[in-house]
């Protein structure tokens, strides 16, 4: 195609070789030129293209026809973990007195930290004043606690507050920090605390009350990592009753041990090596004590997310007369 100057030279050209031709004559077939280079060549005056009808060579083995669709590529999501949770009030209770808090950590790239997660679950003591309240506050502040004490310096690259504690300590304090804001700031409420924390390979648990804490690791069958500080589950311990009695009996519900009821709590520490594949389950009584231990595990086992197993779980429960709130944390290593 001519560029601007060219054709500007031959329009002053052709009009030097007619001086009969005004200045106006000419300066208007110079813009009508000028024009034509702009916006191409009036629909009048385009001729089909003509190719040659040889036919085309083969196309290489292996090469995408120019007609064929190219395929988007597929969007890439990795982690360490995969986790889902859902709270139910039940078919029973007038409210939902459980608490929930999930919080992950994961970083790619140089000197990394390890992968991170923590799963609280508390379960608001029902008949006790602010039992909802209670729960919420108990997974904040043992959270807060973690995150400060060892988390954040980890990111940070410093050391922690509490460098001369083991990681199993923290998790002790985490739980004792939320009793004595449950005892200071509701005094009368009081709620079980189950807090499952990950970091690299190792999970710890900080256990206080009869919520419960399992980990599945596929073929094998779910394995409880917690014992129930509940007054039936003591008998059982002692002799005293059987576990198909107790499954009934009136004071099945009944604590010795909780988040609010003393000002001098003793925690249950739990240490689990973790690898991928594996399943950490946290439920309060609501989904084990109607749901058999053995159907838990094979609704985790046939379901084809950590999303869809928690809602199954939680319809098991409700199907099973739902009685209590129903509280589920499910994650999935690797």
């Amino acid at each position: 195609m001519k560029n601007l100057w060219q054709a500007l030279k031959e329009r002053l050209g052709w009009r030097a070789a007619a001086p009969a031709e005004t200045l106006e004559e000419a300066a208007e077939k110079v813009k009508r030129d000028l024009d034509a280079l702009v916006e191409g060549p009036r629909p009048e005056e385009t001729r089909p293209l003509e190719v040659e009808s040889a036919e085309m060579p083969p196309a290489p083995s292996g090469a995408v026809p120019a007609s064929a669709p190219v395929a988007e590529p597929e969007l890439m999501f990795t982690g360490a973990f995969a986790i889902a949770w859902h709270s139910d009030r039940g078919q029973v209770r007038p409210r939902n007195e459980d608490a929930v808090l999930v919080m992950t950590g994961e970083q790619e790239g140089s000197d990394s930290v390890s992968p991170f997660a923590l799963l609280l679950l508390a379960d608001g003591m029902g008949g006790h004043q602010a039992g909802e309240m209670a729960s919420s506050l108990a997974t904040r502040v043992a959270a807060a606690h973690l995150l400060s004490e060892l988390y954040i310096p980890l990111l940070e690259v410093r050391e922690r507050a509490s460098a001369q504690l083991s990681i199993s300590e923290m998790m002790v304090n985490a739980v004792n920090h939320a009793n004595r804001a449950v005892v200071q700031r509701l005094p009368g409420s009081g709620t079980t605390l189950t807090c499952g924390m990950v970091l690299g390979s190792r999970l710890f648990v900080a256990h206080v009350g009869d919520s419960r804490a399992y980990l599945l690791r596929p073929p094998d069958s779910l394995r409880l990592l917690t014992h129930d500080h509940s007054l039936v589950s003591r008998l059982v311990e002692m002799g005293q009753l059987t576990n198909a009695e107790a499954v009934s009996h009136p004071q099945r519900n009944v604590l010795y041990r909780a988040v609010g009821q003393n000002s001098a709590l003793e925690v249950d520490i739990f240490t689990e090596v973790v690898e991928s594949g594996d399943y950490i389950l946290l439920c309060c009584d609501g989904l084990w004590s109607v749901v058999p231990e053995e159907e838990i595990g094979r609704i985790i086992l046939s379901s084809a997310s950590v999303h869809q197993a928690v809602r199954r779980l939680v319809e098991a429960a409700n199907a099973a007369g739902g009685p209590d709130n129903i509280t589920v944390i499910l994650a999935r290593i690797g």
